[in-house]
Protein backbone atom coordinates (compact mmCIF):
# COMPACT_ATOMS: atom_id res chain seq x y z
CA UNK A 1 0.00 0.00 0.00
CA UNK A 2 2.96 2.26 0.56
CA UNK A 3 4.27 2.07 -3.01
CA UNK A 4 1.00 2.94 -4.71
CA UNK A 5 0.64 6.01 -2.49
CA UNK A 6 4.27 7.05 -3.21
CA UNK A 7 3.69 6.80 -6.92
CA UNK A 8 0.58 8.93 -6.65
CA UNK A 9 2.45 11.63 -4.76
CA UNK A 10 5.37 11.65 -7.26
CA UNK A 11 2.92 11.81 -10.12
CA UNK A 12 1.12 14.76 -8.50
CA UNK A 13 4.49 16.59 -8.17
CA UNK A 14 5.94 15.93 -11.64
CA UNK A 15 2.74 16.49 -13.63
CA UNK A 16 2.67 20.29 -13.14
CA UNK A 17 6.39 20.45 -14.00
CA UNK A 18 5.74 18.62 -17.27
CA UNK A 19 2.95 21.03 -18.10
CA UNK A 20 5.24 24.03 -17.57
CA UNK A 21 8.26 22.61 -19.37
CA UNK A 22 6.29 21.38 -22.40
CA UNK A 23 5.96 24.75 -24.21
CA UNK A 24 9.59 25.62 -23.49
CA UNK A 25 10.90 22.36 -24.89
CA UNK A 26 8.57 22.56 -27.89
CA UNK A 27 9.67 26.14 -28.67
CA UNK A 28 13.32 25.20 -28.45
CA UNK A 29 12.79 22.24 -30.76
CA UNK A 30 10.89 24.46 -33.21
CA UNK A 31 13.64 27.04 -33.11
CA UNK A 32 16.22 24.36 -33.92
CA UNK A 33 14.17 22.90 -36.78
CA UNK A 34 13.17 26.24 -38.43
CA UNK A 35 16.04 27.62 -40.62
CA UNK A 36 16.94 31.29 -40.26
CA UNK A 37 15.25 33.57 -42.83
CA UNK A 38 17.44 34.34 -45.83
CA UNK A 39 17.80 37.90 -47.07
CA UNK A 40 16.11 38.59 -50.40
CA UNK A 41 18.56 39.54 -53.17
CA UNK A 42 18.52 43.15 -54.26
CA UNK A 43 16.67 43.74 -57.51
CA UNK A 44 18.93 44.46 -60.45
CA UNK A 45 19.34 48.22 -60.93
CA UNK A 46 20.52 50.52 -63.65
CA UNK A 47 24.24 50.99 -64.09
CA UNK A 48 25.39 54.10 -62.31
CA UNK A 49 28.43 54.89 -64.45
CA UNK A 50 27.63 55.21 -68.15
CA UNK A 51 30.47 56.64 -70.21
CA UNK A 52 30.14 58.77 -73.31
CA UNK A 53 31.47 55.85 -75.37
CA UNK A 54 28.65 53.66 -74.09
CA UNK A 55 26.08 56.26 -75.13
CA UNK A 56 27.78 56.57 -78.50
CA UNK A 57 27.45 52.82 -79.07
CA UNK A 58 23.85 52.79 -77.89
CA UNK A 59 22.93 55.56 -80.34
CA UNK A 60 23.45 53.33 -83.34
CA UNK A 61 24.74 54.22 -86.80
CA UNK A 62 23.42 57.80 -86.67
CA UNK A 63 26.11 58.67 -84.17
CA UNK A 64 28.80 58.09 -86.81
CA UNK A 65 27.31 60.83 -89.00
CA UNK A 66 27.07 63.16 -86.00
CA UNK A 67 30.72 62.43 -85.21
CA UNK A 68 31.71 63.56 -88.71
CA UNK A 69 29.67 66.75 -88.26
CA UNK A 70 31.32 67.47 -84.92
CA UNK A 71 34.82 66.99 -86.37
CA UNK A 72 33.95 69.29 -89.26
CA UNK A 73 32.61 71.94 -86.88
CA UNK A 74 35.78 71.89 -84.82
CA UNK A 75 38.05 72.04 -87.88
CA UNK A 76 36.20 74.95 -89.52
CA UNK A 77 36.00 76.86 -86.23
CA UNK A 78 39.75 76.56 -85.71
CA UNK A 79 40.40 77.74 -89.27
CA UNK A 80 38.12 80.75 -88.83
CA UNK A 81 39.76 81.64 -85.52
CA UNK A 82 43.13 81.75 -87.28
CA UNK A 83 42.12 83.31 -90.59
CA UNK A 84 39.36 85.82 -89.82
CA UNK A 85 41.18 88.57 -87.94
CA UNK A 86 42.39 92.09 -88.66
CA UNK A 87 46.03 91.12 -88.15
CA UNK A 88 45.68 88.33 -90.71
CA UNK A 89 43.54 90.04 -93.35
CA UNK A 90 44.84 93.62 -93.06
CA UNK A 91 48.20 93.53 -91.22
CA UNK A 92 49.79 96.89 -90.35
CA UNK A 93 53.09 95.60 -91.78
CA UNK A 94 51.36 95.62 -95.19
CA UNK A 95 49.14 98.69 -94.90
CA UNK A 96 51.90 101.11 -93.86
CA UNK A 97 54.32 100.38 -96.78
CA UNK A 98 51.46 100.63 -99.28
CA UNK A 99 50.41 104.00 -97.87
CA UNK A 100 54.00 105.23 -98.07
CA UNK A 101 54.27 104.12 -101.69
CA UNK A 102 50.95 105.77 -102.54
CA UNK A 103 52.10 109.01 -100.91
CA UNK A 104 55.14 109.08 -103.19
CA UNK A 105 52.96 108.02 -106.17
CA UNK A 106 55.09 104.92 -106.69
CA UNK A 107 52.29 102.68 -107.99
CA UNK A 108 54.69 99.96 -109.17
CA UNK A 109 56.19 99.58 -105.68
CA UNK A 110 52.73 99.42 -104.10
CA UNK A 111 51.65 96.81 -106.63
CA UNK A 112 54.73 94.66 -105.99
CA UNK A 113 54.15 94.84 -102.23
CA UNK A 114 50.55 93.66 -102.65
CA UNK A 115 51.51 90.91 -105.08
CA UNK A 116 53.88 89.37 -102.56
CA UNK A 117 51.31 89.15 -99.75
CA UNK A 118 48.29 86.78 -99.58
CA UNK A 119 46.23 89.00 -97.26
CA UNK A 120 42.73 90.15 -98.22
CA UNK A 121 43.85 93.79 -98.18
CA UNK A 122 46.54 92.99 -100.76
CA UNK A 123 44.05 91.31 -103.11
CA UNK A 124 41.60 94.21 -102.92
CA UNK A 125 44.35 96.79 -103.32
CA UNK A 126 45.79 94.97 -106.34
CA UNK A 127 42.49 95.29 -108.20
CA UNK A 128 42.37 99.00 -107.45
CA UNK A 129 45.97 99.66 -108.53
CA UNK A 130 45.32 98.16 -111.96
CA UNK A 131 42.94 101.06 -112.67
CA UNK A 132 45.41 103.85 -111.90
CA UNK A 133 45.66 106.42 -114.69
CA UNK A 134 47.42 109.71 -113.96
CA UNK A 135 46.12 111.24 -117.17
CA UNK A 136 42.60 111.27 -115.77
CA UNK A 137 41.06 113.30 -112.99
CA UNK A 138 42.34 112.30 -109.52
CA UNK A 139 44.35 109.43 -111.02
CA UNK A 140 41.13 107.76 -112.22
CA UNK A 141 39.77 107.51 -108.67
CA UNK A 142 36.22 106.53 -109.68
CA UNK A 143 37.43 103.44 -111.55
CA UNK A 144 39.76 102.52 -108.70
CA UNK A 145 36.88 102.61 -106.22
CA UNK A 146 34.70 100.43 -108.47
CA UNK A 147 37.49 97.88 -108.93
CA UNK A 148 38.17 97.83 -105.19
CA UNK A 149 34.46 97.26 -104.46
CA UNK A 150 34.34 94.29 -106.85
CA UNK A 151 37.49 92.79 -105.35
CA UNK A 152 36.12 93.35 -101.84
CA UNK A 153 32.89 91.49 -102.62
CA UNK A 154 34.83 88.62 -104.14
CA UNK A 155 37.12 88.38 -101.12
CA UNK A 156 34.21 88.45 -98.67
CA UNK A 157 32.48 85.69 -100.63
CA UNK A 158 35.66 83.61 -100.60
CA UNK A 159 35.97 83.85 -96.83
CA UNK A 160 32.24 83.39 -96.29
CA UNK A 161 32.38 79.95 -97.89
CA UNK A 162 34.14 78.59 -94.80
CA UNK A 163 31.73 80.29 -92.43
CA UNK A 164 28.77 78.81 -94.31
CA UNK A 165 30.08 75.32 -93.56
CA UNK A 166 29.24 76.01 -89.92
CA UNK A 167 25.69 76.85 -90.96
CA UNK A 168 25.50 73.54 -92.83
CA UNK A 169 26.63 71.58 -89.76
CA UNK A 170 24.27 73.56 -87.51
CA UNK A 171 21.31 72.70 -89.75
CA UNK A 172 22.27 69.12 -90.59
CA UNK A 173 23.06 67.85 -87.08
CA UNK A 174 19.58 68.34 -85.52
CA UNK A 175 18.01 66.82 -88.64
CA UNK A 176 20.14 63.70 -88.22
CA UNK A 177 19.20 63.60 -84.54
CA UNK A 178 15.51 63.87 -85.48
CA UNK A 179 15.92 61.04 -87.96
CA UNK A 180 17.47 58.93 -85.20
CA UNK A 181 14.53 59.78 -82.97
CA UNK A 182 12.02 58.57 -85.56
CA UNK A 183 14.05 55.43 -86.18
CA UNK A 184 14.26 54.66 -82.46
CA UNK A 185 10.48 55.01 -82.06
CA UNK A 186 9.95 52.70 -85.05
CA UNK A 187 12.17 50.09 -83.36
CA UNK A 188 10.28 50.52 -80.07
CA UNK A 189 6.84 50.10 -81.64
CA UNK A 190 8.01 47.13 -83.69
CA UNK A 191 9.23 45.49 -80.49
CA UNK A 192 5.90 46.29 -78.83
CA UNK A 193 4.00 44.64 -81.67
CA UNK A 194 6.04 41.44 -81.70
CA UNK A 195 6.52 40.89 -77.93
CA UNK A 196 4.50 41.06 -74.75
CA UNK A 197 5.30 44.73 -74.29
CA UNK A 198 7.82 44.51 -71.46
CA UNK A 199 9.42 47.86 -70.65
CA UNK A 200 12.90 46.35 -70.78
CA UNK A 201 12.33 45.20 -74.33
CA UNK A 202 11.25 48.71 -75.38
CA UNK A 203 14.29 50.38 -73.79
CA UNK A 204 16.62 49.76 -76.75
CA UNK A 205 14.52 51.68 -79.28
CA UNK A 206 13.72 54.50 -76.87
CA UNK A 207 17.40 54.86 -75.97
CA UNK A 208 18.32 55.20 -79.66
CA UNK A 209 15.73 57.96 -80.00
CA UNK A 210 16.92 59.91 -76.97
CA UNK A 211 20.67 59.53 -77.55
CA UNK A 212 20.54 60.60 -81.19
CA UNK A 213 18.37 63.61 -80.33
CA UNK A 214 20.81 64.72 -77.66
CA UNK A 215 23.77 64.12 -79.98
CA UNK A 216 22.25 66.24 -82.73
CA UNK A 217 21.63 69.14 -80.37
CA UNK A 218 25.10 68.87 -78.81
CA UNK A 219 26.68 69.28 -82.25
CA UNK A 220 24.17 71.74 -83.73
CA UNK A 221 24.03 74.35 -80.96
CA UNK A 222 27.80 75.18 -80.91
CA UNK A 223 27.90 75.14 -84.73
CA UNK A 224 25.09 77.69 -84.89
CA UNK A 225 26.80 79.89 -82.30
CA UNK A 226 30.13 79.89 -84.18
CA UNK A 227 28.35 80.59 -87.47
CA UNK A 228 26.83 83.84 -86.22
CA UNK A 229 30.01 84.74 -84.36
CA UNK A 230 32.33 84.42 -87.35
CA UNK A 231 29.82 85.94 -89.78
CA UNK A 232 29.65 89.13 -87.75
CA UNK A 233 33.41 89.11 -87.21
CA UNK A 234 34.04 88.76 -90.95
CA UNK A 235 31.79 91.69 -91.72
CA UNK A 236 33.72 93.83 -89.25
CA UNK A 237 37.09 92.81 -90.70
CA UNK A 238 35.96 93.48 -94.27
CA UNK A 239 34.77 96.94 -93.22
CA UNK A 240 38.28 97.59 -91.87
CA UNK A 241 39.82 96.41 -95.16
CA UNK A 242 37.53 98.74 -97.10
CA UNK A 243 38.53 101.65 -94.89
CA UNK A 244 42.24 101.02 -95.46
CA UNK A 245 41.79 100.70 -99.22
CA UNK A 246 39.76 103.93 -99.43
CA UNK A 247 42.42 105.71 -97.39
CA UNK A 248 45.18 104.55 -99.75
CA UNK A 249 43.18 105.65 -102.82
CA UNK A 250 42.60 109.08 -101.28
CA UNK A 251 46.35 109.41 -100.66
CA UNK A 252 47.11 108.60 -104.29
CA UNK A 253 44.47 110.99 -105.62
CA UNK A 254 45.83 113.81 -103.50
CA UNK A 255 42.72 114.27 -101.34
CA UNK A 256 44.70 113.16 -98.27
CA UNK A 257 48.31 114.06 -97.68
CA UNK A 258 50.47 112.20 -95.20
CA UNK A 259 52.55 114.27 -92.84
CA UNK A 260 56.09 114.65 -94.17
CA UNK A 261 55.22 113.51 -97.69
CA UNK A 262 56.82 115.39 -100.58
CA UNK A 263 54.69 117.45 -102.92
CA UNK A 264 53.90 115.34 -105.98
CA UNK A 265 54.31 116.80 -109.44
CA UNK A 266 51.12 118.18 -110.91
CA UNK A 267 51.25 115.79 -113.85
CA UNK A 268 51.34 112.80 -111.48
CA UNK A 269 47.88 113.47 -110.07
CA UNK A 270 46.30 114.28 -113.37
CA UNK A 271 46.30 118.10 -113.06
CA UNK A 272 46.94 119.96 -116.31
CA UNK A 273 49.88 122.38 -116.41
CA UNK A 274 49.02 126.04 -115.88
CA UNK A 275 48.00 127.80 -119.07
CA UNK A 276 49.80 130.98 -120.23
CA UNK A 277 47.68 133.94 -121.21
CA UNK A 278 48.31 136.31 -124.07
CA UNK A 279 49.26 139.07 -121.64
CA UNK A 280 52.15 137.00 -120.32
CA UNK A 281 53.81 136.64 -123.76
CA UNK A 282 57.22 138.19 -124.09
CA UNK A 283 57.15 138.82 -127.83
CA UNK A 284 57.89 142.29 -129.27
CA UNK A 285 55.02 144.73 -129.44
CA UNK A 286 53.97 145.85 -132.90
CA UNK A 287 55.28 149.28 -133.98
CA UNK A 288 52.86 152.15 -134.24
CA UNK A 289 53.02 154.87 -136.83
Amino acid sequence: MIFPRLRQRLASLFFPLLLLSGPLLGGAALAQETPPPTEAPDPPGVEENVSALDLYRQGGGFMHVLLVCSIGTIAVSVYCFIQISRKKMAPPSLVDPVNAAMASHDVVAAYNICQGNPASYARVMTGALLKVNFERDLANKASMIDAAAEALDEEEHRQMVWVNYLNIFATLSPMIGLLGTVWGMIVAFDTLATTSGDAKELAAGIKIAMVTTAGGLIVGIPAMFFYFFFRDKLQGVMATVQKHVSFAIDILSGEIRLQGAADPPSEAVGEPPPETSADDSTGPEPATT
